[in-house]
Parts: structure tokens; C-alpha cells; sequence
């Protein structure tokens, strides 16, 4: 009976902020961005347009007119809402992801990208040991994505 409740059976959840319910309804806070290939057309035209983050680490669309879009409003939920802004959090969520047993789910691996953008921000406004720590969290979260990426052709044939 123990190992029904075993991490191979239930993985620690990569993402616990996803797993709140919105304070307006009672659904779960779990956005998705990218549902074809236009919303990752708009995705990369997010990032592309600049990121404003404030001093308290919010983000925001800079660009008013794409900051008026309805998967804008998502884009925030997920900057500000779910993904991981502390070191500690990033780090917590890069060896989560060292030990993944499976592929990522596509929310998983599109809230990795995103924390991987803001790591690259922080590590860039970052200096010296700070600096350092940052881009050595941005590198871990790289080798998770790229680990995931080829984990369908590691498998060994049976």
C-alpha cells in the first residue's frame, strides 16, 4: 500500500501556485498560453515587445496595445500569479525538475520557459555572487527543458 503514495505515482507538483482557486470563482488558477500556433506567434511577440518588471518583481507587457489583449490578461496570471520568483523557489523548482520521472505537460514546460526568462532578466541586472547565482539557476532550468526535450528518444528500447 505505500507505494500507491510514492513520488513515481504522484511527482511533486512543479508549479503549487497553479494549484490555488482564482479569489473571484472557484476554479483552479491554471492558465495556458500557448493552444496553437497562433498563441505561440503571440507569445514570442510578448517577449519581443519588452518586459517591464517593477521593483516589488511584477510583470507587464510594455507594448499597451498587446497588453490589451485578452491572452495578455493570462500572460500576467501566469508571470504573477504561478511562476516562481525567489531564488529558493527557482532552485526548489530545478531539482523538482532534475528528478521528473516523464515529459512535462505543456503548461509545465511553458511556465519553465517563462521562469526561465525571468531568471535570464534577474541574472542580467544581477552583480557579482548575485549575478552568479542567477545564471547558474538560468542554466539548470535549460538543462531540465533540454533533458525534457530529448527524453522521448533517450528511452531504451525493451
Amino acid at each position: 500500500m505505500e507505494l500507491l503514495f510514492s513520488h513515481c505515482y504522484f511527482p511533486a507538483v512543479l508549479f503549487p501556485a497553479a494549484q490555488r482557486f482564482k479569489r473571484s470563482s472557484a476554479a483552479f488558477l491554471n492558465p495556458v498560453l500557448q493552444n496553437s500556433l497562433e498563441d505561440v506567434v503571440l507569445l514570442y511577440e510578448f517577449l519581443l515587445a519588452e518586459l517591464d518588471i517593477d521593483k516589488g518583481q511584477r510583470i507587464s507587457i510594455k507594448d499597451e496595445e498587446l497588453a490589451s489583449l485578452r491572452k495578455a490578461a493570462e500572460f500576467d496570471t501566469i508571470c504573477n500569479e504561478i511562476i516562481p520568483k525567489s531564488i529558493t523557489e527557482i532552485r526548489r523548482l530545478s531539482s523538482r525538475l532534475s528528478s521528473y520521472p516523464r515529459v512535462l505537460k505543456k503548461e509545465d514546460f511553458e511556465r519553465t520557459v517563462l521562469t526561465m526568462v525571468y531568471t535570464a532578466y534577474r541574472a542580467a541586472q544581477s552583480q557579482g555572487h548575485q549575478k552568479d547565482t542567477w545564471a547558474e539557476s538560468f542554466v539548470n532550468l535549460y538543462k531540465a527543458l533540454k533533458n525534457d526535450l530529448m527524453l522521448p528518444y533517450n528511452k531504451q528500447p525493451s
